[in-house]
């Protein structure tokens, strides 16, 4: 009889993945060792490979699960059945607040997607391009003029634009917070820069004059 997983199993692959998008993202994928990820785990590395079965499968899952995360986020505000302004905003705000919480696993996707086999890179994407239809679809709803459809889809990757990248840029402890910036990002987006409304923190704060 097969033994079965233990009751912390789920945790402490969840806890293996989010140490290995850390060092993914602080290192490069190919900087960094299963040794590095089992030390960084405290756990032998034959440990380690009861939970993941090599360095690739890892890079899979954080992408995989990532990717599942924004899913079931869009699943969330879609279920709200709300106005389809208040939904593309609420769309809006819920993913600059996610990828906060996921910088590392954000940084995997974009910066690492590469190393993945065709196979597994067309999985990933096939999620991302679910995830994008659907800010198009919200995005159709607020402008569904027929002539104006030839720009839902330019109009939603310009959005995503902003929202991807700001990871780059938006230090996660610096004076302003992806919680002040996502309303910002909404306000752009519907009205342009004369909607913006300046949040807490001074521009010079955010951009600073010297590295």
């Amino acid at each position: 009889m097969a033994r079965g997983r233990s009751a912390g199993y789920d945790d402490q692959r969840e806890a293996i993945l989010a140490q290995a998008a850390a060092l993914f993202a602080q290192q490069g994928y190919t900087g960094t060792s299963m040794n590095a990820v089992a030390a960084a785990c405290g756990v032998s590395k034959p440990a380690l490979y009861h939970y993941v079965r090599d360095k690739q499968a890892l890079l899979v899952q954080i992408c995989e699960a990532h990717v599942d995360r924004l899913q079931q986020l869009v699943a969330a505000v879609e279920a709200q059945a709300l106005p389809p302004e208040a939904h593309l905003r609420e769309l809006i705000v819920r993913f600059v607040k996610a990828y906060a919480a996921a910088q590392n696993e954000h940084r995997v996707l974009t910066e690492d997607e590469k190393f993945l086999s065709d196979a597994e890179r067309e999985r990933v994407r096939e999620g991302e391009r679910r995830v994008v239809s659907a800010f198009a679809r919200a995005l159709a709803a607020v402008r569904p003029d027929e002539d104006f459809a030839a720009l839902h889809k330019p109009l939603t990757m310009l959005l995503f634009g902003m929202i991807n990248w700001m990871f780059t840029w938006l230090k996660p402890d610096g004076p302003i917070s992806h919680a002040d910036m996502a309303p910002v990002v909404a306000d752009l987006f519907f009205g342009g820069l004369q909607a913006v409304r300046v949040p807490t923190a001074t521009a010079e704060s955010v951009f600073p004059t010297t590295p």
